[in-house]
């Protein structure tokens, strides 16, 4: 069942985090000093919906980031339930989807729960004073429902930051499969 992202509010501040890649080097949002704007990007390696728009936010994600757009893909999905979304299958996918940008490891799911993502795809875009401007969808398009995947949404935000417009509040949100939250151990009070 597809899950919607939560709307984080526009203008929050960025959450701070410092997340490996598959190879182990860490990363931060502070390694890109001077970007034009910062996309953070929940997404995973199975998830259909990501699966329908990597090849278009692939390119779409080199030709920003020549424009100064540093972009962060970070997967939260608990990878002892989710062997796909292990960092080794990562490394896997960096290669096979020729991703330009960092993919980042959130093993403790404490980022996602920061950025309150809710699913994968998840977009969170930044302006270059780390204050939220868009949080929503890719496009349209979705698996099977034969809408061509444009990545309109997310480029019409991304060229209006990169102007120094704003963008409207009402944004529609992203929709994707639910990060997949570890389960938590039931605690047992002894009386």
């Amino acid at each position: 069942m597809a899950e919607q992202s939560t709307m984080l509010a526009l203008g929050t501040a960025a959450p701070a985090f410092r997340l490996p890649d598959p190879s182990g080097k860490f990363v931060s949002l502070d390694d890109f000093p001077g970007a034009a704007a910062y996309l953070v990007v929940f997404m995973c390696n199975h998830c259909p919906y990501v699966k329908h728009v990597q090849a278009q936010f692939t390119r779409m994600a080199a030709e920003y980031q020549a424009r100064g757009v540093a972009v962060i893909g970070i997967n939260s999905n608990d990878a002892e339930n989710f062997p796909d979304d292990s960092p080794e299958k990562m490394a896997e996918e960096i290669k096979a989807a020729g991703y330009t940008f960092p993919y980042l490891y959130d093993e403790s799911q404490e980022i996602a729960k920061a950025y309150r993502a809710a699913c994968t795809p998840d977009f969170f875009l930044f302006e270059q004073n780390r204050r939220l401007a868009y949080r929503g969808q890719f496009d349209d398009s979705r698996p099977k429902n034969g809408l061509p995947v444009t990545g309109a949404d997310l480029r019409a935000a991304l060229d209006t930051v990169l102007v120094g417009g704003a963008l409207p509040p009402n944004q529609k949100p992203s929709v994707g499969c639910s990060i997949k939250w570890k389960r938590q151990s039931a605690v047992k009070i002894a009386n």
